[in-house]
């Protein structure tokens, strides 16, 4: 066997999915009725064990449009989600709101005694997270927050090479992404409803691969920079959009993290590059490169390759693309929810582990205002 593959064959082993169903139908109702409440109703309504019963959303008659595209009948409408809580006995929830409302529609959920599955980012600032996590402790109830990166073998697979001690002890590594052009519109581009850009669209999947990978070690002190060059202007925005633009399109920082480890970090909605570069992990044993993609919402952009010496040789190792011919990322999301709150389980992605993903956003934000590297505080919930 050649040396590369015979370091390869220390990660191959792939685990069988184990689905769990419920005797009765799960009640879950669905806050927000926009483009990625479409992806958790198709998800639901491929789950055996699921009635979506109740549907809310602040604008007047999109709910029910949103019902009959996907032929839910019986279902019932609020104005919000206080309103659909009241009125109804909920197994679960999805809130797919815009940023801002995050932690309120949470922690209104928590405090009704509804299990809570939370679209990505977690909320906007650290004090919204300390207090939803505060409400989740004292609910008792599972809070889970939705990464469903984490459910790819590729993603996985970083994990397992991290955790095998291939690379040695982690002291260094840069991640990223984003988009020569991808500014989304709508509520992600106002302080009002999204809070953060770029930053909590696609840079809190960056974060959340390179942070479970390596343990989630906590965050010490942060040095960020924002910009808006492009979001603002008019030679690349509609002249509406431009003039409502006061977001994050492009994020950079220099996070300190426990263990001596140094997070070289950038972000981007726009740029005059199609990368700012792959996600570089250095050991002191061997370093892995993760290729880029625009945004880290599926899976890596391409083959992995590991870096190591064997027997005094310097070795490439190239980790294959797992493809999967089973459920979809999303669908995996939504099942691993469902059987948490079926067998009284733990969160498939706790708050635990998001707080340091959250703590990092909230504070390259605070260091990009004040101009200077600040520290990262995060107390004992």
């Amino acid at each position: 066997m050649p040396i590369g593959d015979e370091v390869l064959s220390n990660f191959t082993q792939q685990a069988q999915e184990e689905k769990i169903y419920s005797d009765k139908k799960l009640k879950i109702g669905i806050v927000g009725t926009g483009w990625i409440a479409e992806a958790h109703i198709e998800s639901y309504l491929r789950q055996p064990d699921v009635e979506i019963v109740a549907l809310a959303d602040l604008i007047d008659g999109k709910a029910a449009k949103f019902a009959k595209r996907f032929g839910v009948k019986g279902v019932r409408f609020y104005p919000d989600h206080k309103a659909m809580l009241a009125a109804e006995a909920l197994d679960g929830v999805s809130i797919c709101t815009y940023n801002m409302t995050h932690a309120e529609c949470t922690i209104d959920s928590l405090n009704a005694g509804v299990h809570v599955l939370l679209e990505k980012p977690m909320c906007v600032t650290l004090d919204e997270a300390i207090s939803m996590m505060r409400a989740e402790k004292k609910s008792g109830k599972i809070l889970s927050v939705g990464f469903q990166p984490r459910m790819d073998e590729n993603m996985q697979m970083i994990r397992k090479i991290v955790e095998s001690g291939t690379l040695g002890e982690i002291y260094y590594i840069q991640t990223g992404g984003g988009r020569r052009r991808g500014i989304p519109n709508s509520t992600f581009i106002e302080q009002k409803t999204a809070g953060i850009g770029a930053l909590g669209d696609i840079g809190c999947y960056s974060l959340d691969m390179v942070l479970n990978a390596i343990g989630h070690p906590k965050p010490l002190s942060v040095t960020g920079y924002t910009s808006n060059f492009f979001g603002t202007s008019t030679d690349y925005q509609k002249p509406e959009d431009a003039s409502r633009f006061n977001v994050d399109d492009f994020a950079a920082a220099f996070i300190r993290l426990e263990g001596g480890i140094i997070l070289d970090f950038r972000i981007s909605w726009a740029m005059h590059l199609d990368t700012p570069g792959d996600t570089v992990i250095l050991g002191k044993k061997g370093a892995l490169r993760i290729p880029s993609t625009e945004c880290w919402n599926g899976t890596v952009g391409g083959p992995m390759t590991l870096y190591s010496d064997v027997a005094g040789e310097q070795v490439e190792t190239i980790i294959p693309v797992i493809e999967s011919d089973g459920p979809g990322l999303f669908d995996r999301k939504i099942r691993s929810f469902l059987d948490a709150v079926i067998t009284g389980g733990k969160a498939p992605v706790p708050t635990s582990q998001i707080i340091y993903n959250q703590a990092i956003l909230d504070g390259i934000g605070r260091s990009a205002k004040l101009g200077h590297e600040i520290e990262i505080a995060i107390p004992e919930i």
